[in-house]
């Protein structure tokens, strides 16, 4: 009875609502108002609540515009591969071959990519309406649709018209280190030195997916050329398979950045309810990644290496099946190169302190590491703002530096 006292001492405010609110109300009301979700309970979070401060501001309007960016990529993939029907992607009928290709990693991989789609929309609708609610303006990126659409089969050309993309999904260049980063019992907030090879490529690293420029989509029908849907992986070029398999570990690139960014912001954060917002998404972009990851391990499960160079790029792939890659050993290694397919769970680490025992976290957390500047600065290595036509990155990457400095820069207040 003591603890419980105290708590409820906090607040003069409380006491006046235990006083008039719960006694005059008398006991049968009292189950009722203490209901999560009912008025009583929202008035008591308001006490709690600090004023939104410019830092927040900055970091729900970085947010909302990097979620535009995943929605224009996912959109995308979603066209071409995800479940055809009018919720998100329209009715254009896919890429019957790209998602046959795709389902070489999952049979449900056009659902989970349609799924992924709608939560990226919804984030960015979501975060523009709840700034507006707050009298802060929300960031259009409109003005930075210049990229082409995909020339293949399935792709919608009345997008926006043609060239009214925010992000190429043609020539990345993806860093596949956080494939060991999470199966590894190093963190690289705590151990600076820490090495994460790549989960594609040869061990001696050469032909994986972050060292060339690579297409996750069918740019056109010549990409799909030779492969039908009728029985994969057997119906499917190796050129098909290769490029379907760059989108399984770029899906798993994307939702990483995401599930690092949140928690990183978070911390930054002054108002409780601004905090329940990053909480609440953050969450779900760590669910994501968590499928995808699962995912993109079953490219070229049972099969020898597959080596392929794309004809357009120059550039050349390996994926091995990870399946049977190098896995724990004992003791566990700290070389960052444990690979194998189906060790999904984080591997327990070091966090804040070695005395503390390792720990299973979500890495990196830190802002050098995991904040918004990082995060706008792997996408542009990623390749997803490149320009086909100049070979440079859109103005959209200045745009997105800004907003992301302001983010870094907000800090939390007592």
């Amino acid at each position: 009875m003591k603890e419980k006292g105290s708590v409820f001492s906090r607040s003069k405010n409380r006491r006046s609502f235990l006083k008039n609110g719960i006694v005059a109300a008398g006991a049968a009301t009292i189950g009722t108002a203490m209901l999560p979700g009912t008025p009583a309970a929202f008035a008591a979070e308001e006490d709690d609540r600090s004023p939104i401060t410019k830092g927040d501001i900055a970091i729900l309007t970085f947010l909302q515009a990097l979620e535009q960016v995943e929605a224009d990529l996912w959109i995308q993939y979603s066209e071409l591969g995800g479940t055809q029907d009018n919720e998100v992607s329209g009715v254009n009928g896919g890429n019957p071959a790209y998602t046959a290709a795709l389902t070489i990693l999952d049979g449900d991989m056009p659902q989970y990519i349609q799924d992924n789609t709608d939560d990226e929309i919804s984030h960015a609708a979501f975060l523009q309406k709840y700034l507006e609610s707050k009298g802060a303006s929300a960031v259009s990126l409109e003005p930075f649709r210049h990229l082409p659409t995909s020339k293949a089969a399935g792709a919608n050309q009345n997008f926006k018209g043609d060239g009214g993309r925010l992000t190429n999904l043609t020539q990345l260049t993806i860093d596949t280190s956080f494939w060991t980063r999470y199966r590894s019992i190093t963190n690289p907030d705590f151990d600076v030195a820490a090495k994460f090879i790549q989960a594609t490529g040869n061990p001696d690293g050469t032909n994986s997916l972050n060292g060339g420029r690579f297409t996750a989509i069918p740019r056109s029908d010549d990409d799909t050329a030779g492969s039908d849907p009728s029985n994969p992986p057997a119906s499917i070029s190796a050129r098909l398979q290769a490029i379907a398999f760059t989108a399984g570990f770029h899906f798993a690139f994307i939702e990483q950045g995401g599930t690092s960014l949140y928690p990183t912001l978070a911390q930054k954060v002054t108002n409780l309810e601004v905090l329940r917002v990053l909480l609440s998404i953050g969450p779900s972009e760590t669910m994501h990644f968590q499928t995808w990851q699962d995912k993109a391990g079953n490219a070229n499960q049972g099969n020898a290496p597959l080596t392929v160079t794309d004809p357009v790029n120059k550039s050349t792939v390996t994926f091995f099946d990870l399946h049977v890659a190098q896995g724990e050993t004992n003791p566990e290694s700290s070389n960052g190169d444990t690979l194998q397919a189906n060790l999904i769970m984080p591997e327990p680490t070091h966090f804040l302190d070695k005395n503390f025992g390792p720990v299973a976290i979500i890495r990196p957390t830190s802002t050098l590491n995991g904040g918004a500047v990082a995060s706008v600065q792997a996408f542009a290595d990623d390749g997803l703002f490149l320009n086909p036509a100049t070979g440079k990155n859109t103005g959209i990457v200045a745009r997105l530096m800004h907003l992301a400095e302001a983010a870094d820069e907000a800090r939390r207040r007592s």
